[in-house]
């Protein structure tokens, strides 16, 4: 379990790296913008304003689906309730964006929303303190969710809770959340949440300018986040970690904090889920207990199995493809798309365990060598 060779590190960030990271960055920083401001309307590849939020709600899916491949794909960790943390940063955004509507809202009160003057609060609660400034709300981001990660992550862990337990207990954090934020008193807006946003940093949300620039926001985060993790990864963390994928007992036996690794990866995990659900709001315009739903925790394990576990490029195309089916799917034959979801499931557990990046991988590495012919007569 030592640092990988420098020869391995070197190609790890080697120029054929680079030159992928670099290609897919200018994809879809630069197609995007051009298809939608200047290319003709008319014209059959224009890319029309309503679909870049779209494409910036997959972005924030893939960092989602990137965080927990971090700690499913390389330390084993199959944690049921990122969806938790995934609400959470949108919590803290949403609270921010509805601290700055102010008198614009139905009711017209400058420091109270609206649910909480038809609920008649009297006055804003401690929890909202500090939402106005854009800066408490970014801590806040990072801080909530991370927090909780690393409270309810140094219990388990301490506590050695790992396997199917765990993920039953992470599913369970999130399941006690979702009833709780659906609670009138709790003061997040209840059963309908947030919404009716306005603007953000003073620019509204209902440009497609400003659209566009949170598209752009949401790749550079993922572009950040992969990087991130690729850097973990590679690391001698990275080594410990996949060696308490497959033998904790031994990492353990041979000195290694095993708490401790898991803690760090769990506790990163969970910010940059925090982050996804913070840069997901805006563009989705809302925010409400659902998000908490223990189903969408077992649909983000989905995106990471089907694009491939344990290899981070694989969870970003994971998630963008599932959710692009899921969109066309939901409008073609609603009914049909649990069915679906359930096949690609079983699909990438019987069929194609590695998923879709492990496949192509696996065929590259067999891919047959040309030899030199033998010379006549022989």
């Amino acid at each position: 379990m030592s640092e990988l060779p420098r020869g391995q590190r070197n190609s790890a960030w080697g120029p054929g790296f680079w030159a992928g990271f670099v290609a897919c960055a200018v994809v879809l920083a630069l197609a995007v913008p051009i298809l939608n401001l200047w290319v003709p309307s008319n014209s059959a590849v224009a890319l029309p304003d309503y679909l870049v939020p779209l494409l910036g709600k997959y972005l924030c899916y893939a960092l989602l689906a990137l965080s927990l491949d971090l700690v499913w794909g390389y330390a084993g960790i199959l944690s049921l309730g990122h969806g938790a943390f995934f609400a959470l940063g949108g919590y803290c955004m949403g609270m921010y964006l509805m601290r700055q509507i102010g008198t614009r809202g139905v009711y017209g009160n400058p420091l109270l929303p609206d649910f909480m003057v038809f609920l008649n609060w009297k006055e804003l609660p401690w929890f909202w303190w500090g939402f106005d400034h854009f800066s408490w709300a970014a801590a806040m981001i990072v801080l909530v969710p991370g927090m909780l990660a690393l409270v309810f992550g140094w219990l388990a862990f301490r506590s050695r809770v790992t396997g199917v337990y765990l993920s039953i207990i992470t599913q369970a954090m999130t399941y006690a959340l979702m009833l709780a934020f659906f609670r009138n008193d709790m003061g997040f807006g209840g059963n309908n949440g947030m919404t009716d946003y306005k603007d953000i940093l003073g620019w509204d949300l209902h440009q497609p300018s400003t659209r566009l620039g949170l598209y752009l926001v949401s790749t550079t985060a993922l572009g950040a986040g992969y990087l991130l993790c690729r850097f973990v990864t590679i690391s001698k963390l990275g080594r410990v970690l996949l060696a308490l994928r497959d033998a904790e007992s031994r990492v353990r036996f041979l000195g290694y904090s095993v708490t401790n690794a898991k803690l760090f990866v769990f506790t990163l995990s969970a910010v940059l889920a925090g982050i996804a659900g913070a840069l997901y709001v805006p563009q989705v315009g809302i925010i409400n207990p659902s998000e908490f739903s223990p189903g969408n925790s077992i649909e983000i394990a989905i995106w990471v199995s089907v694009g491939g576990r344990g290899t981070l490029s694989g969870a970003i195309v994971g998630a963008a493809l599932v959710n692009l089916a899921k969109t066309w799917l939901t409008g073609a034959a609603p009914e049909t798309w649990l069915f679906v979801l359930g096949a690609l499931f079983v699909a990438t557990t019987l069929v194609i365990p590695r998923g879709i990046v492990g496949l192509l991988h696996s065929a590259r590495s067999v891919r047959p060598r040309a030899t030199a012919p033998l010379p006549a007569g022989e």
